[in-house]
């Protein structure tokens, strides 16, 4: 009995570890692939933006009022004289250190908030309460009072996708600990004397967090959206510095006469949405799959 036991519980880690091994075989092919590739180009376009123009994305040039697209100028010019495409660039090294900075935090704390809730009633309960207040707010809304009291700018981005994020992880790794304690291996860990930490590490985290790799793929895209949304409503990155959002919200006034200044960010912005999603949709199926 004891043989079979222990058995079982050294065949776990071989399962989490063929699971890890085709997430890893999804993110290279198919759509996972795809996305990886999509995210990977407006990156890289991001990171080498001095590289890809010579134009700062800050400075006027004389007489470069609203021109079309052309060798020099990818995108044309605002109605500011400033280089589109430079800002464009810059604005994707804006959204991407936002939103990997702000969900990180989020799943973070979300997770931690979420695990405490599994070994202690008292805070279970309060967690979930405090979860309820968080969703009752529409993200919108809660952005708009939070700009109030704080004013606008990236840091109010941050709060607000981090906020976001929180119930949704701590909900998630929560419902995931619950269920694989349910589990045989880990009773079975449980019985042959292992302790609460031991199996909590070995066992119960490897397999509740191995999901979280789904919603973290989601909820960078939708992070994208909310910093897009903030700056296009002027709660976000204020203008003259570029962000996505605020390149969006420029250009509506010249949309007719100029709608090549609206291509680039509303092009970037869905690149990076469709990437993500293809990730997500890639590793939920490694997991069904495993």
């Amino acid at each position: 009995m004891t043989e079979s036991l222990v058995l079982e519980k050294t065949t776990v880690p071989e399962e989490v570890s063929s699971r890890r091994a085709g997430v890893l075989t999804a993110l290279r092919r198919g759509q996972g692939l795809a996305g990886v590739l999509l995210i990977a180009v407006v990156a890289l376009a991001g990171v080498f933006a001095g590289a890809l123009s010579s134009y700062d994305p800050l400075a006027q040039i004389s007489g470069a009022n609203l021109l079309g697209p052309s060798a020099e100028h990818w995108l044309g010019t605002d109605q500011l004289n400033r280089d589109v495409a430079a800002r464009v660039l810059a604005g994707i090294r804006v959204n991407l250190l936002i939103v990997l900075i702000a969900v990180p935090i989020g799943a973070l704390i979300g997770a931690l908030v979420g695990l405490a809730a599994t070994v202690n009633p008292i805070a279970d309960v309060t967690a979930q309460r405090v979860f309820d207040l968080i969703l009752a707010f529409p993200t919108l809304i809660f952005a708009i009072a939070l700009a109030a009291i704080t004013g606008p700018g990236a840091h109010a981005v941050v709060i607000v996708i981090v906020a976001a994020e929180i119930p949704i992880f701590g909900r998630q790794i929560r419902t995931a600990v619950l269920a694989v304690r349910e589990q045989p291996f880990v009773e079975a860990a449980e019985v042959i004397g292992a302790g609460t930490w031991w199996t909590l590490r070995k066992h119960v985290l490897p397999n509740a967090i191995e999901p979280l790799g789904v919603q973290f793929a989601l909820s960078l895209s939708v992070a994208v959206f909310i910093e897009g949304a903030m700056s296009f409503i002027g709660i976000g990155v204020r203008p003259p510095d570029p962000s996505l959002g605020s390149l969006i919200a420029d250009s509506i006034d010249n949309l007719d006469a100029n709608p090549w200044m609206a291509i680039g960010p509303l092009t970037v912005v869905a690149a990076l949405t469709l990437g993500f999603l293809l990730i997500a949709q890639a590793l939920g199926r490694a997991r069904r799959l495993g």
